[in-house]
């Protein structure tokens, strides 16, 4: 990378940080217990609006896989989710009033809290829906992960998303609160992906899957991204540039080999595929405040009025991370 690229880089982030600060105005607390983090906790960060049903099993889910503190950004739930947030005693909660498409779809108000509190811990970004699998984790805590990533001196890991689907139409399975949603979207494509390296930035571009096969048939390429980098090493000069899709320095990206061999990735896995999905697109095209004016939600809508549904005869059922890793869709790298 050249000394223009480089200069132009440090700019974006400089600018990206400012524009976190500036957009922390918008957040306000609702129940701060921040002063209970101690040193080498393990941080997770989300920004979600009207999950209530979801969150139970969320709790469940990333408690039992070690999550000490939970920092939360609700952006005007009315179906009871803050209220839920704010009775958890590992977690804090913040209320942010502005418009989650101006905050660079939340992205703007993690940057400003994981700035202030995950500096020095690993943190991990995830919305409601994603689930973060890897290596062992059936049998280790996410610590026994992110100390093996300090003892190799790697700061951030990768994790793809990994569409789940029922077979059959959505509406067909009812998913209940506390319950486990990979009981009813079972189903994931185990190829049908492309990745492209961005020249800039130096991360991985991945699109494909169930999305790109029924929602973006006629155009792939506006398919969703499905690579992340949701767990991080932070540094309160880090900030992530489009969701978890890309962050700088630039050098977090590079989570990959590129002169043979393999680092260790996981998965998230992705809850979005239930018969929640028609309520909430009806919603979210309503209010306006997603990508590309809500493009994916049209798609969405469009494809669960026709009753489509994802399940093909090429669709495979989810077992286990081992699974996954013979695919070739994650890797244990050297950790074992």
């Amino acid at each position: 990378m050249g000394l223009a690229e480089s200069y132009r880089l440090r700019l974006i982030r400089k600018r990206l940080r400012l524009r976190a600060l500036r957009k922390s105005r918008e957040l306000h607390p609702v129940q701060n217990r921040t002063k209970s983090i101690t040193p080498g906790a393990q941080l997770l960060f989300c920004t979600l609006r009207d999950e209530l049903v979801r969150l139970p099993y969320f709790y469940e889910y990333y408690r039992n896989l070690g999550v000490d503190h939970f920092l939360m950004v609700d952006n005007g739930s009315q179906d009871g989710t803050r209220e839920f947030l704010a009775d958890q005693p590992d977690t804090s909660v913040w209320h942010a009033k502005g418009l989650y498409r101006k905050a660079r779809f939340g992205v703007d108000w993690l940057n400003f809290l994981q700035r202030k509190y995950a500096h020095g811990h690993w943190s991990l970004v995830v919305d409601p829906d994603e689930f973060l699998v890897f290596p062992y984790c059936d049998s280790r805590p996410l610590s026994a992960l992110t100390d093996w990533l300090d003892t190799s001196e790697i700061r951030s890991f990768s994790a793809m998303l990994l569409d789940m689907y029922p077979k059959g139409a959505l509406e067909k399975f009812q998913y209940k609160s506390g319950q486990n949603p990979f009981e009813v979207a079972k189903w994931f494509d185990s190829g049908n992906y492309t990745i492209e390296k961005n020249p800039l930035y130096g991360n991985l571009w991945i699109q494909g899957g169930p999305r790109a096969r029924v929602y973006f048939a006629d155009a792939p390429k506006q398919a969703p991204a499905l690579n992340k980098v949701p767990l991080v090493k932070w540094n309160k000069s880090y900030v992530y540039v489009s969701s978890t899709h890309l962050i700088l320095p630039r050098g977090l990206n590079r989570v990959y080999e590129s002169a043979g061999g393999e680092k260790p990735s996981g998965m998230l896995l992705h809850a979005k595929f239930l018969n929640t999905l028609s309520d909430k697109a009806n919603e979210e095209l309503r209010r306006n405040q997603h990508y590309a004016h809500g493009r994916e939600y049209q798609r969405y809508n469009k494809k669960l009025n026709s009753k489509e549904h994802l399940w093909c005869s090429w669709s495979e059922e989810y077992i286990n991370w081992r699974q996954l890793e013979v695919l070739g869709l994650m890797s244990k790298g050297s950790w074992a």
